[in-house]
């Protein structure tokens, strides 16, 4: 019970402690860039027209009303009817959207549609994950959920801020690595035997995928302006920011949840089996283990690029246009985009198939040391 009553105390600590924060931060954001929220009262005009390029636009005339901040209540008019600001959304009557205010050069005010606002319908969307997570996992599942929000506040508190100030993407990925590793797994599993091997197992994972990023990384030359964030990025911050050390945490951070999965998976099979059967000798239960852990990693591996592969899936396509510099397949995976997400798969399931082996083993050890 009092296990519980911290873990809520916890809970509720992140969550109060994190939404001031993020608030402030959302609003200076707002000033600075001068946007705010407001809802569509009625459309003006709606019509279709035809770019030089071929391409057709819905361009649309907005009467909006602010919602939000020195706006709300107020009146406000979206000419979109010039062919240079074409929004990619068409709106209707009632859509919540955001607008952003711009002074003209003759200091008169003119305002831009942006973009929806979403917020209401993804909170709707984490409830009903909070619920399902609840009702299936139950206490574990509650602890699985503080671990979630444990490891988005070490990212968005620890490791984002470490790395706006100029050190070493890399070391910085790797040091909270570790921590979220530690902190997570002794948070949903507890302090047991159970949970340091499969730490060990999951620093392992870690390792070989660092190591093998930092080579392959150097080896294929990635600099990390493959995508259009990190050139804007170096806008903002110039050379303050190392790009290639960035990718790397990125490499590091994205085989993380991947590796722990797995490694306490493999605990929880030799545990069962050397529970289930106390006359197992270290040899028959690794092999046994590992027939578990084979078939996890083929359905992880696939996992792993299938995940990665959605989250680029419009370089895909590009394949089949046969359009430089996508004419033959030797153009296509020496772009660096697609070398990037090649080498990001590659390591990240080099990583997670040894890390099987490696945390079977010891629990295998250890398991079978205990009876004896």
């Amino acid at each position: 019970m009092y296990k519980k009553i911290v873990f809520i105390i916890l809970f509720i600590f992140i969550v109060v402690f994190s939404s001031p924060v993020l608030a402030q931060k959302e609003n200076e954001n707002n000033f600075s860039e001068e946007t705010f929220e407001a809802q569509v009262v009625k459309v003006l005009e709606k019509r279709t027209v035809r770019k030089e390029d071929g391409f057709t636009a819905t361009l649309q005339k907005l009467k909006l009303l602010g919602t939000s901040g020195s706006w709300k209540n107020k009146e406000i008019f979206f000419d979109g009817t010039e062919i240079d600001v074409i929004a990619k959304n068409i709106y209707k009557t009632g859509d919540k959207v955001l607008v952003s205010r711009s002074l003209s050069s003759d200091g008169s005010e003119k305002f831009y549609v942006t973009d929806y606002v979403r917020r209401g319908n993804l909170y709707l969307l984490s409830v009903l994950f909070f619920i399902v997570v609840l009702l299936t996992g139950r206490w574990r599942g509650f602890r699985a959920i503080l671990g979630l929000g444990l490891s988005f506040f070490i990212i968005f508190y620890f490791i984002i801020p470490q790395i706006l100030k100029g050190n070493n993407p890399l070391a910085v990925s790797l040091f909270f690595s570790i921590l979220i590793i530690v902190a997570s797994t002794y948070l949903v599993y507890g302090l047991n035997k159970k949970s340091n091997i499969a730490i060990v197992g999951t620093f392992a994972g870690i390792a070989i995928v660092g190591t093998l990023s930092l080579v392959f990384t150097k080896l294929t030359h990635l600099a990390g302006f493959a995508d259009d964030e990190s050139l804007y990025l170096v806008s903002l911050m110039g050379g303050d920011i190392n790009l290639q050390g960035l990718l790397l945490a990125g490499f590091i951070i994205g085989a993380l949840g991947v590796l722990d999965d797995i490694t306490v998976s493999q605990v929880s099979t030799v545990k069962e089996l050397t529970e289930a059967n106390s006359a197992l000798k270290l040899r028959e239960t690794y092999k046994r283990a590992m027939k578990v852990g084979v078939d996890h990693i083929a359905s992880m591996v696939n996992t792993l690029f299938l995940a990665y592969a959605g989250a680029s899936f419009s370089l895909l396509l590009l394949f089949s246009f046969k359009q430089s510099p996508f004419l033959t397949f030797s153009q296509v995976i020496n772009n660096e985009i697609i070398a990037t997400e090649i080498v990001r798969t590659l390591v990240g399931s080099i990583g997670l198939t040894l890390a099987v082996p490696i945390t079977t083993l010891l629990a295998s050890y250890f398991y079978t040391k205990r009876k004896k």
